[in-house]
């Protein structure tokens, strides 16, 4: 882990964290030895999560100018995890100069990292929050400094819905997120699925309750997946395989099922406010 790291108060170097385990499966060198031991046992039992990983990286290269070209300037990182190259608000920045970010996540060590590294300058903003309580998340005074909920924005739930069990009423939530937000916003969803691999379904589920201290929790489809954007327009091509969301050629598209991760885009409907920001 880097010295600067190192020295953030309260960091746990004892208990696996989801975000440095992110943080291992994509090259990054934020983690302890007992986040590599976890993330190792993940890749034992389904070694393809270092390319979803990877995958998911590269994805949000691609919605990030797609949703600027939506006339989207503003967007909450809902659940952000450490900082990795490139973040939100650069990419949206190399667009739309003006663009604004509001980094969200409830992990201790997420929100140091973030505020040491992220919240610098005006338009870019660090929240303490989560899905689970939307409307504090949206009254909190942090991201009202940032984010105009008078105009239309993007929240980007990058691998976040799918640690969550069914129990912790995730999709009340997300509605309840929806419901809240102007028309001509975007919610972007991106959730691990396990059509194409049932077999290693119960053993990958089993090893995040151990991680996460749940008890109950279980994996889901794209079937049960879909139901999140309910009250949202899918955009093309709807939710799909992380590899076959608007790729830059035929070639990264290649055998999907390999990156077992579905990405959706719902836009909520009506038309954006008149003095929308271009």
């Amino acid at each position: 882990m880097s010295d600067e790291a190192r020295w953030i108060a309260g960091i746990d170097s004892s208990t696996p964290n989801l975000a440095r385990m992110h943080d291992y499966f994509i090259g990054g060198k934020d983690n302890f030895a007992v986040d590599r031991e976890a993330a190792e046992a993940v890749l034992a039992t389904a070694p393809e999560v270092r390319v979803m990983a990877q995958e998911h990286q590269a994805f949000q290269g691609r919605v990030i100018p797609f949703l600027v070209e939506q006339g989207i300037t503003q967007f909450i990182n809902l659940g952000s995890g450490l900082p990795s190259e490139p973040n939100t608000h650069e990419l949206a920045r190399s667009l739309a100069p003006g663009a604004r970010v509001a980094y969200v996540d409830n992990d201790p060590v997420v929100l140091a990292h973030a505020r040491a590294i992220l919240a610098r300058g005006a338009g870019t903003g660090v929240v303490k929050g989560d899905i689970l309580h939307p409307a504090e998340l949206l009254a909190d005074p942090d991201l009202r400094a940032v984010i105009d909920l008078d105009q239309p924005v993007a929240v980007l739930l990058f691998g976040v819905l799918q640690y969550i069990p069914d129990s912790h009423e995730p999709f009340r939530h997300v509605a309840e997120l929806r419901d809240a937000l102007p028309a001509g916003s975007h919610i972007v969803i991106t959730h691990v699925v396990f059509d194409s691999r049932p077999e290693v379904a119960e053993p990958i589920v089993a090893l995040y309750r151990r991680m996460l201290g749940h008890a109950e929790g279980g994996a889901r489809t794209r079937e049960t997946v879909l139901p999140f954007f309910d009250g949202l327009e899918l955009v093309e091509p709807g939710l799909v395989y992380v590899r076959e969301w608007r790729p830059d050629s035929p070639f990264q598209s290649e055998r999907p099922e390999k990156a077992w991760v579905m990405v959706g885009v719902g836009r909520k409907a009506g038309p954006p406010p008149e003095d929308a920001h271009p």
